[in-house]
């Protein structure tokens, strides 16, 4: 990993253990790092173990392995898994040990290679962590999500710079992303919390059926699960510890009705999945179900996606984020959904979040489809938001009431 300033390095490492998963001594904690991301890693690992830990399990991943396989493994060798890592990953889960993920991804590392492997691989793996991804969705265990820099995700990033100063800037925009530029990061997250709950819970009190999009080449309307909830900032594991998913974090969001979508949207920034991207892309939905796509670049990366399953075409999440973020401000696209989703409004192909809907965790997947709460294999957040953006909450009835206007919210919450 570039060098960071061990300070800032030790402060972020914090940030994971302290707010991320609020980690509560005796807790275990099971850490998903890349080899690039080692620095961090190593101090996540002491952090944790300071503040109580008995063991930190670290799951090294390296993108030059993954890669090595998609380009040179035999055909039908793609739903190949390794023994027994579905199964400890969600043992882990179900006991309750805080999960931390580093991303630390090119994000089109994979550009050249073979879509179908990729998507071969991803639906396997999807489907033999599907009820390790079913816990974390529905916040059984703390878990987060923090990022660092690497040179080939700066030099996209940053493509006219040399390698130095791309990765120096892509770090100084995690640093302001994060607020770890702030004098004291863990009590500006405190505070960044607390405003976050306070809209949810205005969003909460309003009730709206239903929220209507519009913007360059958007007209959606999305309408709301049963007894949806909206949530932002912190979420809350059974035992009433809170955590904090995504390091940064903007949103406010809930779950749409699987069966109540309908228009066409556009997403505002380009979406890199796989390791491949696509870009300039449209879809166009007719109860709930895209019924055309079409991208401007990636299209049948798109298309492999929304064929995973029958979910993957409908909508799990909706999501509210101001272009007051300071991840708007520091106009940079990050190529990175962790960053980009918080720069903007968005929505979610596939799987829904139950605790979006009163009660969901406990239901039982006929209870949930019920609701209107999807499920899939999937779930893969694209941003459709932008300063053109208008958003109207619907009542019941049809009734309009503005609620964002030029991507900012114009209610008083």
């Amino acid at each position: 990993m570039p060098r960071m300033d061990e300070a800032m390095l030790h402060r972020y490492a914090e940030l994971a253990v302290f707010v991320g998963v609020d980690l509560d001594p005796g807790r275990r904690v099971l850490l998903r790092s890349p080899l690039e991301a080692a620095p961090l890693a190593r101090r996540i690992v002491e952090v944790a173990y300071r503040a109580g830990a008995p063991y930190v399990h670290v799951a090294w991943t390296d993108e030059a392995v993954t890669r090595s396989r998609f380009l040179h493994a035999p055909e039908g060798s793609f739903g190949e898994l390794p023994l027994g890592g579905p199964e400890a990953m969600d043992a882990m889960a179900a006991r309750g040990d805080a999960v931390i993920s580093i991303d630390a991804s090119d994000p089109e590392g994979l550009a050249d290679v073979d879509p179908q492997r990729v998507a071969t691989a991803r639906a396997a793996r999807s489907r033999a962590f599907k009820p390790f991804t079913r816990r974390m969705m529905g916040n059984e265990a703390p878990w987060t999500i923090v990022a660092v820099p690497t040179p080939a995700w700066a030099r996209q990033v940053f493509p006219d710079d040399d390698e130095a100063t791309a990765v120096r800037r892509l770090w100084e925009a995690i640093r302001q992303a994060t607020r770890l530029d702030r004098s004291d990061p863990v009590a500006a997250w405190r505070d960044h919390l607390a405003a976050l709950g306070h809209l949810s819970r205005f969003l909460n009190d309003r009730r709206y059926d239903a929220l209507r999009f519009r913007g360059p080449g958007t007209d959606l309307t999305v309408g709301l699960a049963e007894q949806h909830l909206w949530h932002g900032g912190a979420s809350r594991t059974p035992d009433g510890r809170t955590f904090v998913p995504n390091l940064p974090t903007e949103e406010v969001f809930t779950a749409p009705h699987r069966e109540r979508v309908h228009g066409t949207v556009r997403a505002s920034l380009p979406l890199f999945q796989g390791g491949r991207r696509i870009d300039g892309f449209e879809l166009r939905f007719e109860d709930g179900v895209v019924v055309d796509a079409r991208a401007d670049v990636g299209q049948e990366v798109l298309d492999r996606l929304l064929d995973t399953d029958a979910g993957a075409r409908r909508l799990g999440e909706i999501a509210l984020v101001s272009v007051d973020s300071p991840i708007h401000r520091t106009g940079t696209v990050f190529r990175n959904t962790l960053f980009d989703e918080n720069a903007a409004s968005h929505v979610a192909l596939g799987e829904a979040y139950r605790f979006c809907s009163d009660g969901g965790v406990a239901l039982d997947d006929d209870a949930a489809g019920a609701r209107g709460l999807n499920d899939s294999l999937v779930h893969v957040d694209f941003m459709i938001g932008s300063p053109e953006t208008d958003v109207d909450g619907l009542s019941a009835s049809g009734a309009a009431e503005p609620l964002m206007r030029s991507g900012r919210f114009v209610l008083e919450t």
